[in-house]
């Protein structure tokens, strides 16, 4: 068994804090023995403004944070996997990517998924709080899987866990653990966020591992926080409600495949409906 860490920020719109405060919980979570580490979403990044992070986008292989995780990695001999952060695209108009980057224990980038799944809503119950993620962001198209030491890891985020559809097609290529870095809301994570992450486990007979963004930014919004991690059961083996922090827990692939096993649901699945 591998022990795979989530972690949980507040992040804000001044990058250099925000790598420092990743880079302690990533620290802490190696030494308690995490194989793997999960960032959340915009971990390095939350501007006051959506526009903002065009500003501090990267080149893909080039920049500080990018630098910042590979070295977080082999400093502490883990795998990273970097939440998101906002690339630069060569699309006319330079939205950027919402983009998820792996990084090795030696630091070498050994994955990219592309957020494919826009927020475009009006959140229920919070009048004039409205997003359009893809005003300044360009959707991906790929769907992503990556071998880590703690298991093969379906790469997703946030917004894309309302959409099973990616699942299938990620625990059909193999996935044991399915991991969404996010920034919920707060109204849509109190309705929302438990359940989806449950039945996502559930439905895909996968570990899933969620580290989120929780409280109050500098922009004004609320994230709801609440990092979990669940097994393939959808039995929530851990959990950190609100604050800065990680969660941990071991990853028991022999209890994956015995699962499958003994409840084949995956193997009764008929894909072309």
């Amino acid at each position: 068994m591998s022990i795979f860490a989530a972690l949980q920020m507040t992040s804000g719109p001044d990058v250099a804090a925000n790598l420092a405060a990743a880079g302690s919980l990533i620290d802490a979570a190696a030494g308690a023995g995490a194989a793997v580490v999960l960032l959340p979403e915009n971990f390095n990044f939350i501007g006051r403004r959506d526009s903002d992070k065009r500003e501090v986008a990267e080149a893909f292989a080039s920049g500080p944070t990018q630098d910042f995780l590979a070295e977080a990695a082999t400093r502490n001999k883990v795998w990273i996997i970097g939440g998101t952060q906002p690339l630069r695209s060569a699309e006319p108009g330079a939205r950027v990517t919402n983009t998820c980057l792996v990084y090795d224990a030696s630091g070498r980038c050994v994955s990219r998924y592309d957020k494919i799944h826009l927020f475009d809503v009006d959140v229920p119950g919070k009048p004039g709080e409205t997003y359009r993620e893809s005003a300044h962001v360009q959707p991906g198209k790929d769907v992503v899987l990556v071998d880590t030491p703690a298991g093969r890891v379906g790469l997703s985020v946030c917004y894309d866990m309302r959409f099973p559809e990616l699942y299938r097609k990620l625990s059909a290529a193999g996935a044991e653990i399915l991991v969404m870095p996010a920034a919920f809301t707060v109204p849509t994570g109190r309705a929302h966020w438990e359940t989806l992450l449950r039945a996502r486990a559930i439905e895909n007979l996968c570990y899933v591992a969620a580290a989120a963004q929780s409280g109050l930014h500098p922009n004004g919004r609320e994230t709801y926080g609440d990092t979990l991690i669940i097994d393939w059961w959808g039995r929530i083996a851990t959990r950190l409600p609100r604050g800065a922090g990680f969660v941990s827990a071991d990853i028991d692939r022999d209890a994956i495949a015995k699962g499958r096993a003994d409840f084949p649901a995956l193997a009764n699945r008929v894909l072309h409906c």
